[in-house]
Protein backbone atom coordinates (compact mmCIF):
# COMPACT_ATOMS: atom_id res chain seq x y z
CA UNK A 1 0.00 0.00 0.00
CA UNK A 2 1.26 3.47 -1.13
CA UNK A 3 1.26 6.15 1.27
CA UNK A 4 -0.31 9.53 0.42
CA UNK A 5 1.41 12.44 -0.44
CA UNK A 6 2.03 15.02 2.51
CA UNK A 7 0.18 17.46 0.49
CA UNK A 8 -2.66 14.91 -0.11
CA UNK A 9 -2.71 14.44 3.80
CA UNK A 10 -3.21 18.35 4.14
CA UNK A 11 -5.63 19.17 1.64
CA UNK A 12 -8.32 15.60 3.00
CA UNK A 13 -7.25 17.56 6.13
CA UNK A 14 -8.65 20.69 5.22
CA UNK A 15 -11.56 19.39 3.61
CA UNK A 16 -13.03 17.16 6.20
CA UNK A 17 -11.88 19.60 9.04
CA UNK A 18 -15.19 21.74 10.25
CA UNK A 19 -15.03 25.86 9.60
CA UNK A 20 -15.18 27.74 12.81
CA UNK A 21 -16.10 31.23 13.22
CA UNK A 22 -15.29 33.91 16.33
CA UNK A 23 -13.49 37.05 17.03
CA UNK A 24 -16.58 38.50 18.37
CA UNK A 25 -15.43 41.86 20.20
CA UNK A 26 -17.34 44.89 21.77
CA UNK A 27 -15.28 48.04 21.38
CA UNK A 28 -13.66 49.60 24.02
CA UNK A 29 -13.08 53.41 25.26
CA UNK A 30 -9.87 54.15 26.33
CA UNK A 31 -9.09 55.24 29.52
CA UNK A 32 -7.39 54.86 32.81
CA UNK A 33 -7.81 50.91 33.68
CA UNK A 34 -11.37 49.88 33.42
CA UNK A 35 -12.90 53.49 33.48
CA UNK A 36 -13.02 54.20 30.69
CA UNK A 37 -13.15 57.27 28.74
CA UNK A 38 -15.83 59.72 31.33
CA UNK A 39 -14.41 57.47 34.14
CA UNK A 40 -11.08 58.81 32.94
CA UNK A 41 -12.04 62.59 32.97
CA UNK A 42 -14.03 62.05 36.59
CA UNK A 43 -10.78 61.42 37.83
CA UNK A 44 -9.02 64.66 36.08
CA UNK A 45 -11.98 66.86 36.92
CA UNK A 46 -11.79 65.49 40.81
CA UNK A 47 -8.31 66.58 41.28
CA UNK A 48 -8.89 69.93 39.47
CA UNK A 49 -11.59 70.76 41.97
CA UNK A 50 -9.76 69.23 44.91
CA UNK A 51 -6.95 71.46 43.70
CA UNK A 52 -8.89 74.45 43.10
CA UNK A 53 -11.04 74.00 46.67
CA UNK A 54 -7.72 73.24 48.83
CA UNK A 55 -6.01 76.47 47.19
CA UNK A 56 -9.09 78.59 48.51
CA UNK A 57 -8.58 76.83 51.97
CA UNK A 58 -12.49 75.25 51.75
CA UNK A 59 -10.94 72.24 53.97
CA UNK A 60 -14.41 70.95 54.88
CA UNK A 61 -15.63 71.45 50.81
CA UNK A 62 -12.44 69.44 49.69
CA UNK A 63 -13.57 66.91 52.10
CA UNK A 64 -16.82 66.17 50.90
CA UNK A 65 -15.55 67.19 47.17
CA UNK A 66 -13.24 63.89 47.74
CA UNK A 67 -15.66 61.49 48.96
CA UNK A 68 -18.46 62.36 46.49
CA UNK A 69 -15.68 62.03 43.26
CA UNK A 70 -14.41 58.55 45.14
CA UNK A 71 -18.16 57.19 45.81
CA UNK A 72 -19.23 58.12 41.93
CA UNK A 73 -15.99 56.02 40.39
CA UNK A 74 -16.73 53.40 43.11
CA UNK A 75 -19.94 53.01 41.21
CA UNK A 76 -18.35 52.72 37.89
CA UNK A 77 -15.34 51.25 38.51
CA UNK A 78 -17.13 47.24 40.46
CA UNK A 79 -18.63 45.73 37.76
CA UNK A 80 -21.17 42.60 38.08
CA UNK A 81 -20.46 39.48 35.71
CA UNK A 82 -22.67 41.30 32.76
CA UNK A 83 -19.92 44.08 33.13
CA UNK A 84 -22.66 46.53 34.40
CA UNK A 85 -21.27 48.75 36.77
CA UNK A 86 -23.10 50.27 39.80
CA UNK A 87 -24.01 53.61 38.49
CA UNK A 88 -25.78 51.76 35.70
CA UNK A 89 -27.60 49.24 38.34
CA UNK A 90 -28.43 52.50 40.18
CA UNK A 91 -29.92 54.25 37.15
CA UNK A 92 -32.02 51.43 36.51
CA UNK A 93 -33.42 51.01 39.50
CA UNK A 94 -34.17 55.13 39.76
CA UNK A 95 -35.40 54.48 36.33
CA UNK A 96 -38.27 51.52 37.83
CA UNK A 97 -39.07 53.55 40.49
CA UNK A 98 -39.63 56.56 38.69
CA UNK A 99 -42.25 54.25 36.26
CA UNK A 100 -44.52 52.59 39.23
CA UNK A 101 -44.52 55.85 41.21
CA UNK A 102 -46.39 57.37 37.85
CA UNK A 103 -48.12 53.91 37.62
CA UNK A 104 -46.64 53.61 34.05
CA UNK A 105 -46.14 49.72 34.35
CA UNK A 106 -49.85 49.13 33.80
CA UNK A 107 -51.97 49.49 30.63
CA UNK A 108 -55.56 48.65 30.11
CA UNK A 109 -57.42 48.80 27.18
CA UNK A 110 -61.32 48.81 25.59
CA UNK A 111 -63.73 50.07 27.94
CA UNK A 112 -61.55 50.58 30.68
CA UNK A 113 -58.64 52.43 28.65
CA UNK A 114 -57.32 55.78 29.56
CA UNK A 115 -56.83 56.31 25.52
CA UNK A 116 -58.52 55.53 22.78
CA UNK A 117 -61.48 54.67 24.61
CA UNK A 118 -63.02 51.57 23.16
CA UNK A 119 -60.07 50.29 21.43
CA UNK A 120 -57.27 47.86 21.78
CA UNK A 121 -54.27 49.89 21.23
CA UNK A 122 -50.74 48.80 21.33
CA UNK A 123 -48.77 49.49 24.21
CA UNK A 124 -45.53 51.06 25.06
CA UNK A 125 -43.43 51.86 22.31
CA UNK A 126 -45.60 50.63 20.01
CA UNK A 127 -48.44 52.97 20.93
CA UNK A 128 -47.63 55.50 18.35
CA UNK A 129 -46.93 53.11 15.36
CA UNK A 130 -48.87 53.21 11.86
CA UNK A 131 -49.34 50.60 9.54
CA UNK A 132 -49.82 50.67 5.58
CA UNK A 133 -49.64 48.59 2.39
CA UNK A 134 -48.03 48.98 -0.48
CA UNK A 135 -47.78 46.76 -3.83
CA UNK A 136 -43.51 46.11 -4.93
CA UNK A 137 -42.45 46.09 -8.46
CA UNK A 138 -43.72 42.11 -8.26
CA UNK A 139 -47.41 43.19 -7.54
CA UNK A 140 -46.52 41.81 -4.13
CA UNK A 141 -48.36 43.14 -1.05
CA UNK A 142 -45.77 44.11 1.91
CA UNK A 143 -46.67 46.35 5.10
CA UNK A 144 -44.87 49.13 5.84
CA UNK A 145 -44.47 50.14 9.99
CA UNK A 146 -44.22 54.21 10.61
CA UNK A 147 -42.51 54.69 14.10
CA UNK A 148 -43.18 58.64 14.39
CA UNK A 149 -41.49 59.62 17.09
CA UNK A 150 -37.67 58.43 15.56
CA UNK A 151 -38.94 58.62 12.17
CA UNK A 152 -38.17 55.38 11.24
CA UNK A 153 -39.81 53.04 8.86
CA UNK A 154 -39.62 48.66 8.71
CA UNK A 155 -40.58 46.04 6.43
CA UNK A 156 -41.23 42.63 7.36
CA UNK A 157 -39.91 39.44 4.93
CA UNK A 158 -41.32 36.24 5.78
CA UNK A 159 -39.02 33.30 5.19
CA UNK A 160 -39.28 29.27 5.58
CA UNK A 161 -35.37 28.15 6.30
CA UNK A 162 -34.52 25.20 4.88
CA UNK A 163 -32.87 23.96 8.01
CA UNK A 164 -29.43 21.86 8.46
CA UNK A 165 -30.75 18.68 8.88
CA UNK A 166 -29.23 15.74 5.91
CA UNK A 167 -27.80 18.54 4.57
CA UNK A 168 -24.05 18.64 3.70
CA UNK A 169 -21.51 20.38 5.57
CA UNK A 170 -20.18 22.48 2.57
CA UNK A 171 -23.98 23.44 1.84
CA UNK A 172 -24.07 24.71 5.14
CA UNK A 173 -20.81 26.74 5.27
CA UNK A 174 -21.81 28.62 1.98
CA UNK A 175 -25.40 29.65 3.33
CA UNK A 176 -23.05 30.96 6.21
CA UNK A 177 -21.02 32.40 3.93
CA UNK A 178 -24.11 34.33 1.58
CA UNK A 179 -25.63 35.18 4.56
CA UNK A 180 -22.20 37.56 5.88
CA UNK A 181 -22.70 38.46 2.13
CA UNK A 182 -25.68 39.79 3.05
CA UNK A 183 -25.45 41.68 5.85
CA UNK A 184 -22.28 43.47 4.67
CA UNK A 185 -24.63 44.52 1.75
CA UNK A 186 -26.68 46.23 3.90
CA UNK A 187 -24.31 48.74 4.44
CA UNK A 188 -24.79 49.82 1.17
CA UNK A 189 -28.27 50.48 1.53
CA UNK A 190 -29.71 53.65 1.36
CA UNK A 191 -30.71 54.61 5.02
CA UNK A 192 -31.01 51.44 6.59
CA UNK A 193 -31.01 51.68 10.65
CA UNK A 194 -31.20 47.95 11.50
CA UNK A 195 -32.04 44.16 10.75
CA UNK A 196 -33.31 41.22 12.92
CA UNK A 197 -33.78 37.76 12.48
CA UNK A 198 -36.82 36.37 14.44
CA UNK A 199 -37.58 33.09 15.11
CA UNK A 200 -40.89 31.72 16.72
CA UNK A 201 -41.63 28.57 18.11
CA UNK A 202 -44.81 27.95 19.44
CA UNK A 203 -47.82 24.76 19.50
CA UNK A 204 -48.79 23.68 16.54
CA UNK A 205 -52.79 23.89 16.80
CA UNK A 206 -53.07 21.29 13.73
CA UNK A 207 -55.26 23.84 11.65
CA UNK A 208 -52.73 24.05 8.95
CA UNK A 209 -52.89 20.24 8.66
CA UNK A 210 -56.30 19.89 8.93
CA UNK A 211 -56.64 21.74 6.12
CA UNK A 212 -54.52 20.52 3.57
CA UNK A 213 -55.30 17.40 4.13
CA UNK A 214 -59.59 18.13 4.11
CA UNK A 215 -58.70 19.53 0.69
CA UNK A 216 -56.88 16.64 -1.02
CA UNK A 217 -59.69 14.00 0.10
CA UNK A 218 -61.30 12.34 -2.42
CA UNK A 219 -64.53 11.83 -1.67
CA UNK A 220 -64.50 8.33 -3.71
CA UNK A 221 -62.10 7.32 -1.68
CA UNK A 222 -62.32 3.84 0.64
CA UNK A 223 -63.85 4.47 4.30
CA UNK A 224 -60.81 2.96 5.55
CA UNK A 225 -58.37 5.62 4.19
CA UNK A 226 -61.03 8.30 5.20
CA UNK A 227 -60.64 6.74 8.93
CA UNK A 228 -56.52 6.41 8.79
CA UNK A 229 -56.32 10.41 7.67
CA UNK A 230 -58.84 11.67 9.97
CA UNK A 231 -56.58 9.66 13.10
CA UNK A 232 -53.85 11.44 11.71
CA UNK A 233 -55.56 15.44 11.35
CA UNK A 234 -56.47 14.11 15.27
CA UNK A 235 -53.30 12.75 16.61
CA UNK A 236 -50.47 14.22 14.86
CA UNK A 237 -50.77 17.85 15.91
CA UNK A 238 -50.26 17.16 19.68
CA UNK A 239 -47.00 17.63 20.43
CA UNK A 240 -45.53 19.34 17.89
CA UNK A 241 -44.19 22.93 17.21
CA UNK A 242 -44.54 25.22 14.70
CA UNK A 243 -41.06 27.39 13.45
CA UNK A 244 -41.19 30.63 12.09
CA UNK A 245 -38.98 33.08 10.59
CA UNK A 246 -39.29 36.54 9.72
CA UNK A 247 -36.36 39.68 8.89
CA UNK A 248 -37.07 42.81 9.70
CA UNK A 249 -35.71 45.50 8.08
CA UNK A 250 -35.70 49.11 9.64
CA UNK A 251 -34.76 52.21 7.26
CA UNK A 252 -34.29 56.08 8.41
CA UNK A 253 -37.53 58.53 6.79
CA UNK A 254 -35.07 61.43 6.01
CA UNK A 255 -32.35 61.99 3.07
CA UNK A 256 -28.94 62.94 3.41
CA UNK A 257 -30.11 66.05 3.16
CA UNK A 258 -31.46 66.11 6.38
CA UNK A 259 -35.34 66.15 4.53
CA UNK A 260 -37.75 64.10 6.21
CA UNK A 261 -39.88 61.97 3.69
CA UNK A 262 -43.30 60.96 3.74
CA UNK A 263 -44.60 57.67 4.09
CA UNK A 264 -45.51 57.27 0.23
CA UNK A 265 -42.09 58.38 -0.75
CA UNK A 266 -40.27 55.62 1.48
CA UNK A 267 -42.63 52.93 0.23
CA UNK A 268 -42.12 54.00 -3.48
CA UNK A 269 -38.30 53.73 -2.30
CA UNK A 270 -38.95 50.24 -0.69
CA UNK A 271 -40.82 49.07 -3.49
CA UNK A 272 -38.56 49.03 -6.02
CA UNK A 273 -35.40 47.39 -3.46
CA UNK A 274 -37.95 44.94 -2.10
CA UNK A 275 -37.41 42.15 -4.76
CA UNK A 276 -33.36 42.34 -4.83
CA UNK A 277 -33.43 42.23 -0.91
CA UNK A 278 -35.39 38.81 -1.14
CA UNK A 279 -34.00 37.28 -3.96
CA UNK A 280 -30.41 37.36 -2.33
CA UNK A 281 -32.23 36.08 0.85
CA UNK A 282 -32.78 32.99 -0.70
CA UNK A 283 -28.99 31.90 -1.13
CA UNK A 284 -28.46 32.01 2.88
CA UNK A 285 -30.72 29.42 3.10
CA UNK A 286 -33.37 31.53 4.25
CA UNK A 287 -35.89 29.32 1.44
CA UNK A 288 -38.41 31.50 -0.20
CA UNK A 289 -38.72 34.44 1.02
CA UNK A 290 -41.80 36.68 0.63
CA UNK A 291 -42.74 39.93 1.88
CA UNK A 292 -45.17 39.80 5.00
CA UNK A 293 -48.57 41.90 4.10
CA UNK A 294 -50.33 43.92 6.40
CA UNK A 295 -52.75 41.45 7.57
CA UNK A 296 -50.68 38.95 8.46
CA UNK A 297 -48.33 41.27 10.18
CA UNK A 298 -51.30 41.96 12.43
CA UNK A 299 -52.02 38.32 13.34
CA UNK A 300 -48.80 38.17 14.52
CA UNK A 301 -48.45 40.87 16.78
CA UNK A 302 -52.26 39.38 18.19
CA UNK A 303 -50.88 36.32 18.91
CA UNK A 304 -47.82 37.48 20.88
CA UNK A 305 -49.92 39.57 23.34
CA UNK A 306 -52.71 36.97 22.89
CA UNK A 307 -51.61 33.36 22.39
CA UNK A 308 -55.15 32.02 23.10
CA UNK A 309 -56.03 34.24 19.91
CA UNK A 310 -54.11 31.41 17.36
CA UNK A 311 -56.61 28.92 17.69
CA UNK A 312 -59.04 31.10 16.91
CA UNK A 313 -57.06 32.64 13.75
CA UNK A 314 -56.45 29.64 12.39
CA UNK A 315 -60.22 28.01 12.59
CA UNK A 316 -60.89 31.33 10.66
CA UNK A 317 -58.02 30.47 8.29
CA UNK A 318 -59.40 26.55 8.11
CA UNK A 319 -63.20 27.78 7.21
CA UNK A 320 -61.20 29.52 4.05
CA UNK A 321 -61.94 32.94 4.99
CA UNK A 322 -59.18 35.48 6.25
CA UNK A 323 -59.78 37.69 9.90
CA UNK A 324 -60.29 41.43 8.98
CA UNK A 325 -57.80 42.60 12.00
CA UNK A 326 -56.91 46.29 12.07
CA UNK A 327 -53.94 47.53 13.84
CA UNK A 328 -55.76 49.86 16.37
CA UNK A 329 -57.28 46.92 17.23
CA UNK A 330 -54.53 44.27 18.07
CA UNK A 331 -53.05 44.83 21.28
CA UNK A 332 -53.85 43.50 24.17
CA UNK A 333 -56.56 44.25 27.31
CA UNK A 334 -54.38 45.03 29.55
CA UNK A 335 -50.44 44.47 30.88
CA UNK A 336 -48.69 44.54 33.92
CA UNK A 337 -44.97 45.23 33.47
CA UNK A 338 -42.98 43.76 36.69
CA UNK A 339 -39.24 44.34 37.37
CA UNK A 340 -38.12 40.76 35.69
CA UNK A 341 -41.38 39.85 33.65
CA UNK A 342 -44.24 40.64 32.18
CA UNK A 343 -48.20 39.64 32.29
CA UNK A 344 -50.18 40.32 28.92
CA UNK A 345 -53.70 39.44 28.83
CA UNK A 346 -53.43 35.34 29.59
CA UNK A 347 -49.77 34.81 29.36
CA UNK A 348 -46.81 35.27 31.41
CA UNK A 349 -43.63 36.78 29.45
CA UNK A 350 -39.85 37.23 30.31
CA UNK A 351 -37.40 38.37 28.13
CA UNK A 352 -33.06 38.47 28.15
CA UNK A 353 -30.90 40.34 26.30
CA UNK A 354 -26.97 39.00 25.86
CA UNK A 355 -24.57 40.80 27.46
CA UNK A 356 -21.68 38.42 26.06
CA UNK A 357 -21.09 37.06 22.50
CA UNK A 358 -19.39 33.76 22.53
CA UNK A 359 -15.63 33.70 23.33
CA UNK A 360 -13.28 31.67 20.90
CA UNK A 361 -14.33 29.74 18.32
CA UNK A 362 -17.87 28.42 17.63
CA UNK A 363 -19.33 26.26 14.93
CA UNK A 364 -22.20 27.33 12.79
CA UNK A 365 -24.89 25.11 14.47
CA UNK A 366 -24.27 27.16 17.60
CA UNK A 367 -27.67 28.23 17.90
CA UNK A 368 -29.33 25.56 17.02
CA UNK A 369 -30.95 23.82 20.53
CA UNK A 370 -31.97 27.61 21.39
CA UNK A 371 -33.70 28.36 18.41
CA UNK A 372 -35.05 24.45 18.62
CA UNK A 373 -38.84 24.39 20.21
CA UNK A 374 -38.82 23.08 23.82
CA UNK A 375 -41.36 21.29 25.92
CA UNK A 376 -41.36 23.87 29.11
CA UNK A 377 -41.94 26.90 27.02
CA UNK A 378 -44.93 27.64 24.91
CA UNK A 379 -44.10 30.34 22.89
CA UNK A 380 -40.26 31.53 21.85
CA UNK A 381 -39.12 34.13 20.26
CA UNK A 382 -35.07 34.83 19.75
CA UNK A 383 -34.11 38.13 17.64
CA UNK A 384 -31.18 38.77 16.49
CA UNK A 385 -30.46 41.99 15.95
CA UNK A 386 -28.14 43.89 13.88
CA UNK A 387 -26.43 47.22 13.13
CA UNK A 388 -24.81 47.33 9.69
CA UNK A 389 -22.15 49.76 9.15
CA UNK A 390 -21.16 51.92 6.52
CA UNK A 391 -17.78 51.45 5.17
CA UNK A 392 -16.45 55.03 6.17
CA UNK A 393 -17.51 54.84 9.98
CA UNK A 394 -16.54 50.35 9.69
CA UNK A 395 -13.37 52.04 8.91
CA UNK A 396 -13.33 54.67 11.58
CA UNK A 397 -14.55 51.91 14.51
CA UNK A 398 -12.24 49.32 13.75
CA UNK A 399 -9.31 51.72 13.42
CA UNK A 400 -10.20 53.30 16.99
CA UNK A 401 -10.75 50.48 18.71
CA UNK A 402 -7.15 49.10 17.63
CA UNK A 403 -5.26 52.03 18.92
CA UNK A 404 -7.44 52.16 22.33
CA UNK A 405 -6.21 48.46 22.55
CA UNK A 406 -3.02 49.43 21.95
CA UNK A 407 -3.31 52.25 24.20
CA UNK A 408 -4.21 50.00 27.17
CA UNK A 409 -1.02 47.39 26.20
CA UNK A 410 1.51 50.80 25.97
CA UNK A 411 0.12 52.28 29.91
CA UNK A 412 1.39 49.41 31.23
CA UNK A 413 4.08 47.65 32.21
CA UNK A 414 3.23 44.33 32.68
CA UNK A 415 -0.22 43.96 30.57
CA UNK A 416 -2.32 41.42 31.34
CA UNK A 417 -3.36 38.30 29.15
CA UNK A 418 -6.56 39.69 28.39
CA UNK A 419 -4.99 42.97 27.28
CA UNK A 420 -2.64 41.15 24.91
CA UNK A 421 -5.65 39.21 23.04
CA UNK A 422 -7.89 42.01 23.11
CA UNK A 423 -5.01 43.64 21.23
CA UNK A 424 -4.76 40.90 18.70
CA UNK A 425 -8.18 40.58 18.21
CA UNK A 426 -9.03 43.85 17.17
CA UNK A 427 -5.42 44.07 15.01
CA UNK A 428 -7.47 40.92 13.38
CA UNK A 429 -10.43 42.96 13.01
CA UNK A 430 -8.78 45.95 11.45
CA UNK A 431 -6.86 43.92 8.97
CA UNK A 432 -10.40 41.92 7.80
CA UNK A 433 -11.93 45.26 7.66
CA UNK A 434 -9.28 46.81 5.22
CA UNK A 435 -9.46 43.77 2.95
CA UNK A 436 -13.03 44.39 2.47
CA UNK A 437 -15.35 42.64 4.76
CA UNK A 438 -18.27 44.37 6.39
CA UNK A 439 -18.51 45.31 9.91
CA UNK A 440 -21.79 44.85 12.20
CA UNK A 441 -23.41 45.33 15.61
CA UNK A 442 -25.25 42.61 16.96
CA UNK A 443 -27.47 41.76 19.88
CA UNK A 444 -29.79 38.83 21.35
CA UNK A 445 -33.06 38.75 22.73
CA UNK A 446 -34.97 36.02 24.13
CA UNK A 447 -38.80 35.95 24.36
CA UNK A 448 -40.05 32.78 26.83
CA UNK A 449 -43.85 33.26 27.12
CA UNK A 450 -46.05 30.57 29.06
CA UNK A 451 -49.96 30.64 29.93
CA UNK A 452 -49.70 29.55 33.89
CA UNK A 453 -47.88 31.22 36.17
CA UNK A 454 -46.52 28.18 38.11
CA UNK A 455 -44.40 27.56 34.52
CA UNK A 456 -42.20 30.37 34.82
CA UNK A 457 -39.28 29.06 37.03
CA UNK A 458 -39.59 25.87 34.32
CA UNK A 459 -39.04 28.23 31.41
CA UNK A 460 -36.36 30.43 33.17
CA UNK A 461 -34.32 27.26 33.29
CA UNK A 462 -34.78 25.90 30.14
CA UNK A 463 -33.49 29.23 28.81
CA UNK A 464 -30.47 29.43 30.65
CA UNK A 465 -29.68 25.99 29.97
CA UNK A 466 -30.36 26.78 26.28
CA UNK A 467 -28.29 29.53 26.40
CA UNK A 468 -25.71 27.96 27.91
CA UNK A 469 -25.06 25.84 24.89
CA UNK A 470 -25.13 28.90 22.61
CA UNK A 471 -22.25 29.74 24.85
CA UNK A 472 -24.17 32.71 25.43
CA UNK A 473 -24.19 34.90 28.78
CA UNK A 474 -27.94 36.35 29.22
CA UNK A 475 -29.62 38.50 31.84
CA UNK A 476 -33.02 39.75 32.33
CA UNK A 477 -34.07 42.84 31.28
CA UNK A 478 -34.73 44.13 34.20
CA UNK A 479 -37.05 47.57 34.19
CA UNK A 480 -38.27 47.33 30.46
CA UNK A 481 -39.29 43.74 30.06
CA UNK A 482 -42.40 45.94 28.11
CA UNK A 483 -40.43 47.37 25.80
CA UNK A 484 -38.21 44.55 25.26
CA UNK A 485 -40.99 42.54 24.28
CA UNK A 486 -42.09 44.55 21.51
CA UNK A 487 -38.33 45.03 20.53
CA UNK A 488 -38.06 40.95 20.28
CA UNK A 489 -41.39 41.03 18.01
CA UNK A 490 -40.73 40.86 14.17
CA UNK A 491 -41.22 44.94 13.92
CA UNK A 492 -37.98 46.50 13.24
CA UNK A 493 -37.92 48.58 16.75
CA UNK A 494 -34.38 49.94 17.74
CA UNK A 495 -34.26 50.17 21.02
CA UNK A 496 -31.39 52.17 21.09
CA UNK A 497 -33.34 55.34 19.18
CA UNK A 498 -35.66 55.55 21.88
CA UNK A 499 -33.16 55.58 24.98
CA UNK A 500 -33.19 59.03 27.35
CA UNK A 501 -29.55 58.16 27.59
CA UNK A 502 -27.48 58.09 24.21
CA UNK A 503 -25.99 54.45 24.57
CA UNK A 504 -22.45 55.87 24.05
CA UNK A 505 -22.90 57.47 27.26
CA UNK A 506 -24.66 54.04 29.11
CA UNK A 507 -21.64 52.14 28.24
CA UNK A 508 -18.96 54.09 28.90
CA UNK A 509 -20.52 54.63 32.59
Amino acid sequence: MMLPEAGDLMEATDETKMRTYGNFRRPESPGIGTLGTIGTAVVFIGILGLILLMTVHQLIAAGVWTVAVLVVLGLMMFKDSHGRSGLQRLANRAGWSRTKSRSQHLYRAGVLGRTGWGTFQLPGLLAQTKLTEHHDSYNRPFAVLETPSVGHYSIVIGCEPDGASLVDQHQIDSWVAAWGDWLAGLGHELGIVAAAVTVETAPDTGARLRREVTGRIDPNAPELAKTMLNQVMDTYPVGSAQVRAWVSLTFNGRTYAGRKRTADDVARDLAARLPGLTQTLAATGAGPARPVDAQTLCEIVRVAYDPAAATLIDDVHASGHSPKLSWNDIGPAATQTGWDHYRHDGAFSRTWEMTSAPRGEVFSSVLTRLLSPHGDIDRKRVTIIYRPLDSAKAAHTVETDKRNADFRIGSSNRPSARALTSARSAASTAAEEAKGAGLVDFGILITATVTDADRMPDARAAIDNLAATARLIIRPVYGSQDSAFAACLPLGLVLQSHLRIPVEIRDAL
